[in-house]
């Protein structure tokens, strides 16, 4: 045994220094045979870079495995493309498999994106969901569906399409997204969503209809200390472009957690959009200053739509707590002051970058909170006064139908429209080297980005997503996607057993939070509910 532990130390050795030894050879064979001295300038660069591994102190696999050990860092950087490309099944990949951008990328080019030979998906895993379909469809359904969004308390109400892009700032995406985004838009007639980062000049350089996302950060609308200014607010909410207002609470991804524009990526042009200084650190807080309860936030939003000239105001929030959702509800009804819309993201929504532990273990996904959310309004007896959208991970007709079915009036989408732009999901959003110009502020990356062509596909894969969902309610023998119920949609729990929805998830009655709210499933959460504190009662 002692004598066998040199040969393996040697072998070791060997193994170890198999590359700078093997560069040596070759350095001495190009040395003896002149014709091979060529060889020398591929040889020479190597062996230094394995000398230098050899003796650095940072990282001590390089000291072991000297040039060696730098494939590992080759083979991590082709691992995701590797996987994506050749390792994944159509079905395996995540956030979005294969098949689901397969459909996004054919509607956006206008190609067949028909299924041949049956569906792929196991019906019997406890991940499938189904629409009930109608022995009698109805053909005669109308072609398209507009919503009104803006009641009685609303000057100037938004007749919306019911899939619109959702919120992604200029910043996170290149200026040429941006500017494709809201192209497509204008010759799709549907509504872009400008994300918190602000009204950039790109976002009003193609004329489509816009959705203001005002965040915590009131970038485009702040004063020097970085507070909501009413004034910069007003001069451009009344802008014809603007249609509706939106608050921003929380985001599905990164649910109570602001975020840090680096000073180096904050450029002249952003600075100026987003009115903070240029080459500073941009930050985004975590909570609104503007308001701190419930009724100062429905007063907030109030005072929105005023400056706004009577346009539609919204806010938009992944629900944590049920009883700041409900506190909500209740300020509505104490102040008479109503919400226009409410949009709820869910925790599967996407962001450029996001704390993994946030990303992964905090925030209710779309069905709950979407559930929730119709369930507080219904209790209350608002649902028809404030109009529930929902965003998060919506790419196909059955996505709309399937949100629609759990109280959704419309639906937005953000990756969805990326992958409409190009994007092929490198994962690669927070590291400014996004390969397609989708999410980088990098010039010579964003050329490849060309806006005339791309909006077009936004505008197809918008189209063709909304012809799918009429194909839905056609099917069910329906006359609207408003008609669609809880019961209509079935849900797996296991190899041998689904349920309508309705019979998994409490769906409340009209106003019975009013009259007797212990016997409904947010009983205890409407009791924490007050309308001076988000704080429990």
């Amino acid at each position: 045994m002692i004598s066998s532990t040199p040969l393996r130390d040697g072998a070791g050795i060997a193994a170890r220094f198999l590359l700078p030894l093997t560069l040596l050879v070759l350095m001495a064979v190009c040395l003896v045979h002149p014709p091979m001295r060529w060889g020398l300038v591929i040889a020479v660069p190597l062996l230094l870079v394995a000398v230098w591994d050899f003796f650095q102190t940072r990282h001590s696999l390089r000291r072991n495995y000297p040039l060696l050990a730098r494939v590992r860092w080759v083979m991590e950087d082709l691992r995701p493309f590797a996987r994506a490309y050749i390792v994944e099944g159509d079905l395996d990949g995540r956030p979005f498999n294969i098949d689901q951008r397969a459909l996004v990328y054919a509607r956006a080019k206008n190609e067949l994106d028909s299924h041949p030979f049956g569906t792929e998906l196991d019906v019997y895993s406890d991940e499938y969901d189904w629409l009930g379909h109608s022995i009698s469809p109805n053909a005669k359904a109308p072609d398209e569906w507009r919503l009104k969004v803006g009641g009685e308390q609303c000057a100037k109400p938004y007749s919306s399409a019911l899939l619109n892009v959702s919120a992604m700032s200029f910043g996170a995406l290149s200026a040429n997204a941006i500017r494709a985004l809201n192209l497509g838009a204008k010759q799709g007639n549907f509504a872009h969503d400008t994300g918190e980062g602000g009204l950039s000049p790109h976002h009003r350089a193609n004329g489509g209809d816009l959705i203001w996302e005002v965040g915590s950060g009131y970038f485009s609308c702040r004063d020097a200390e970085g507070q909501f200014d009413p004034a910069r607010f007003a001069d451009l909410a009344q802008h014809d472009q603007v249609k509706m207002v939106e608050i921003k609470l929380s985001q599905g991804a990164k649910p109570g957690h602001g975020g840090v524009l680096p000073g180096p990526k904050v450029t002249r042009e952003i600075a100026e959009t987003r009115g903070v200084p240029e080459g500073q650190d941009c930050i985004s807080p975590a909570a609104h200053t503007a308001f701190s309860t419930p009724r100062e936030l429905v007063e907030f939003a109030a005072k929105m739509r005023e400056l706004s000239g009577g346009k539609p105001a919204g806010i938009k929030l992944c629900i944590g707590q049920p009883h700041e959702f409900l506190a909500i509800c209740k300020a509505m009804l104490e102040t008479g002051i109503h919400l226009d819309f409410v949009v709820i993201d869910g925790a599967e929504g996407g962001t450029g970058a996001a704390p993994v532990e946030l990303s992964n273990s905090v925030g209710m996904p779309l069905r709950e909170g979407l559930i929730m959310a119709r369930n507080a309004l219904v209790g209350c007896g608002l649902k028809d006064k404030v109009r529930l959208g929902a965003s998060g991970k919506v790419h196909s007709g059955a996505g709309l139908a399937m949100n629609m079915a759990l109280g959704a009036d419309w639906c937005n989408a953000a990756r969805g429209f990326m992958f409409a732009l190009g994007c092929v999901q490198s994962m690669k959003c927070h590291t400014d080297r996004c390969p397609t110009g989708v999410a980088t502020q990098d010039p010579s990356r964003q050329r490849a980005l060309v806006v005339e062509d791309k909006a077009t596909r936004v505008a197809n894969f918008q189209r063709h997503t909304l012809h799918a969902l009429r194909e839905m309610v056609v099917a069910m023998g329906l006359n609207s996607p408003w008609q669609i119920q809880p019961h209509d949609l079935m849900q797996r729990l296991n190899s041998a057993r689904a349920d309508p929805v309705d019979r998994i998830y409490s769906f409340l009655e009209p106003g019975v939070l009013l009259s007797d709210p212990g016997t409904t499933s947010l009983g205890r959460f409407w009791e924490m509910a007050r309308t001076d504190s988000f704080r429990r009662a």
